[in-house]
């Protein structure tokens, strides 16, 4: 299937996707949309994605599908081959809980959209917009750092002995973190379960400054 995923380098949401895309060994076509040049709010973009936000994946039919989550439960249910959810209805929920975690109560609040709006209308300095970053990414990686730590079946991910959709969700806050200088240090499984992803050809693959469109 040949497909063309429209998205940034250092886009949280994109780098899921690319993640996802990996470990299910997709092929696709890398499209650079420049959030920095505001190309995703250029009508070129638009047709594509009215809502104007990357990822955008456009199927060999011509069919676009939007919405990082939306995105992986495509491809989580129409590719099988490399379950990214465990086979209990118990385990995939535990496994979607880290993810909403990550994707529903850190990303959101510290992407780009509001961070402009801190510095541009809000007017703060990069240091209050740092702190904003760090409070949130903290407060969430407190309590990943403590169900982590609950679970004592963990292997070296975030669930069992094979890369989750948990997994997929945490690696690119944990680059986001590193970006805003966040202290790690507290988050020890964490910083483990990166380490172990980032020796996955799957992973570094989809790692920002791996991307055609970082900066060189």
């Amino acid at each position: 299937m040949s497909m063309k995923l429209y998205n940034f380098f250092r886009s949280g949401t994109s780098h899921r996707t690319r993640i996802a895309l990996n470990l299910k060994g997709l092929d696709y076509e890398y499209v650079a949309v420049s959030l920095g040049k505001e190309e995703h709010l250029q009508d070129a973009f638009k047709a594509i994605n009215p809502q104007g936000l990357v990822p955008a994946l456009v199927l060999e039919d011509g069919t676009t599908l939007t919405q990082s989550p939306a995105i992986l439960e495509w491809m989580e249910e129409t590719f099988t081959d490399v379950p990214l959810l465990p086979s209990t209805a118990i385990e995939r929920a535990r496994v979607r809980a880290i993810a909403a975690l990550v994707g529903c109560d850190i990303h959101p609040i510290n992407n780009r959209r509001i961070l402009e709006y801190l510095r541009g209308q809000l007017q703060q300095p990069e240091e209050e917009v740092l702190k904003w970053c760090g409070e949130w990414i903290s407060a969430g990686f407190e309590a990943l750092e403590a169900l982590l730590a609950q679970d004592k079946n963990r292997g070296d991910f975030c669930f069992g002995n094979s890369p989750t959709l948990a997994d997929v969700y945490l690696i690119p806050q944990v680059e986001s973190a590193r970006r805003f200088n966040v202290d790690l240090s507290p988050y020890p499984n964490i910083v483990a379960i990166d380490k172990h992803c980032m020796q996955l050809k799957a992973f570094a693959d989809a790692a920002p400054f791996a991307q055609p469109d970082a900066p060189k």
